[in-house]
């Protein structure tokens, strides 16, 4: 008897052991202004130290202006580390942060806008081990790095908060709850601080005559369409943009059925502006091989790295380099060591431009272990540049000699302007600089399935095989084919398929599937995280829903 229950002390010893080791003490509470405020979430319009706040700095309303900031100072009863250790008793801190955060929800009038739990790495380990206060900025003039910033921009630009809390006087409420992944599901605490503040925006006024539907002058490559189309929605979209409520918007065109049948141009753009549309220019790379395979300089879209280089001479030799593929780099899913999506990746693009040869840079790259060629899908705009180099060696007279012959020339594209990489090859990373109505050419050649002015620029047999989602089951892209983008669009529950570029700042062209529809936006809004949310929302809530009338 006496052995069993030691051998039970010891069981309950081992098991209280573990879950206390999971248990973090939290910093001592010594201010009393914490104290009053556990739970709560104080707005305050500049960083103050937790020593020195007063109540005298909450803010009570905030009015939305070029020189306003808004912090947060969380005040909670316990660390981040400790309200996970809730919702998992049996996990430790380790494995509690590192799929774990604080869940934030805004509530805009008691209306929920947006929710979002937070990266699982946003935040120190330090502060969620052992802060129950927290401050952090939401938008400021002194742009600190922060994920706060970052969240306050997700929620106002690209989830619809500057809508909710656009003109007049609002509430806005937010609440934060800790949540952790585990097992492909989302486990999701009780609230552990909230707080409101008055919002109050001064109206826009806008002249009518701007909001009305831009006339589209005579142009002798379109000729435009009489089709209908809904003006309400478009007076609409065009407010938004002239309020900025869709920022840095320069232009949007829409073809629809080979014809020319929106042409609007916003903040100083016009029809003669070249517009930088980034990586849209990526696009461009896959064009012109699908033009050299048909031309017959390269032989096909399985050839490999190894006829082209003399892989032994660069970096990081390995057996598995030779086998990399046009196509694989045409799907970005090579296999090297790159990706624009870490910022600590050896690949990543921002490590490739301060080199002097950015092939070079791409070739000495090691392969990772992790990858599998042609399977494993990550933006790695160093692969482009490969493709670039490998069309300048085969074709006639380089790449852009050859792109001018057999693509801008049979398109009428007469003004156009690329960027360089170090040894004077067109960029094929991206910077093609375009006009508006060009693109859409450059669009509805996909449309007209490589057929121009009855001439076969790119074969069908390229086009089907760009327009094809290589990576159906991967979570982390929403279709990818030969450096083009697939996205889904849903019309009075309609679905519409596109494949499109896709640009830094919100360039777009995309090429419907199904439909014979060709839509481009461009747009300045460079490294911003509203860019690419919100053309998706122009897209679903104003430009499809007004001209897919049929």
């Amino acid at each position: 008897m006496r052995t069993t229950f030691w051998f039970i002390s010891c069981i309950f010893l081992v098991w209280f052991s573990s879950r206390a080791q999971n248990i973090v003490t939290p910093e001592t509470v010594t201010n009393p202004i914490q104290s009053k405020n556990t739970g709560k979430i104080i707005f305050l319009a500049k960083p103050v130290k937790t020593e020195d706040l007063k109540e005298t700095d909450f803010l009570e309303c905030i009015t939305f202006r070029k020189d306003e900031n808004l912090y947060l100072r969380i005040f909670t009863a316990n660390t981040l580390t400790n309200f996970l250790h809730e919702l998992s008793p049996e996990s430790t801190s380790e494995e509690l942060l590192k799929n774990g955060n604080f869940q934030f929800s805004f509530y805009v009038d008691d209306k929920l806008i947006y929710s979002e739990n937070l990266n699982a790495r946003a935040g120190t380990v330090e502060n969620k081990n052992k802060a129950t206060t927290l401050q952090i900025p939401l938008f400021s003039t002194a742009q600190e790095d922060s994920w706060g910033r970052y969240l306050w921009s997700r929620f106002y630009f690209a989830n619809g908060g500057e809508d909710a809390l656009f003109s007049g006087k609002h509430l806005l409420k937010i609440e934060i709850r800790p949540y952790l992944k585990s097992g492909g599901t989302v486990k999701t605490g009780n609230l552990i601080a909230q707080g409101t503040i008055k919002t109050d925006a001064v109206p826009v006024t806008i002249d009518e005559t701007q909001i009305a539907v831009q006339k589209i002058k005579p142009v002798q490559e379109w000729k435009i369409s009489s089709s209908k189309f809904d003006t309400l929605l478009i007076r609409n979209l065009n407010q938004r943009i002239l309020e900025k409520r869709f920022k840095e918007i320069s232009s949007i065109a829409v073809i629809k059925k080979g014809e020319l049948l929106l042409e609007e141009y916003f903040n100083g753009a016009d029809r003669n502006k070249l517009h930088d549309t980034r990586s849209v220019g990526k696009s461009f790379a896959s064009t012109v091989m699908g033009i050299a395979i048909k031309d017959g300089f390269i032989r096909n879209e399985n050839e490999t790295l190894s006829q082209f280089y003399d892989l032994k001479k660069f970096a990081n030799y390995s057996a598995e380099k030779e086998k990399v593929t046009i196509k694989s780099l045409l799907t970005m899913s090579s296999g090297f060591d790159g990706s624009d999506q870490d910022e600590n990746s050896p690949g990543n693009e921002e490590n490739m431009y301060p080199t002097d040869n950015w092939v070079k840079f791409g070739l000495d790259l090691p392969m990772d272990s992790k990858k599998q060629i042609g399977k494993n899908w990550d933006y790695f705009t160093a692969g482009v540049v490969m493709l670039g180099d490998i069309l300048n060696q085969r074709v006639p007279n380089g790449l852009e000699n050859y792109a001018e012959k057999k693509l801008f020339g049979p398109l009428g594209i007469k003004e156009y302007k690329w960027q360089y990489t170090p040894q004077k090859v067109a960029n094929t990373a991206g910077g093609l600089g375009l006009r508006t109505l060009d693109l859409a050419k450059y669009g509805q050649l996909y449309q007209n399935k490589g057929l121009w002015n009855g001439k076969q620029l790119l074969s069908k047999e390229w086009i089907q095989k760009s327009f094809t989602n290589y990576f159906p089951n991967d979570e982390n892209v929403p279709g990818y084919g030969f450096l083009f983008w697939k996205e889904i669009f849903t019309v009075n529950g309609k679905t519409y398929e596109t494949f499109g570029c896709s640009g830094n700042g919100g360039n777009k062209v995309y090429i419907f599937k199904d439909i014979p529809l060709v839509v481009v936006v461009t747009a300045t809004a460079y490294n911003k995280s509203y860019a690419h949310p919100q053309v998706k929302r122009i897209m679903q809530e104003f430009l499809l829903p007004a001209v897919i009338t049929d």
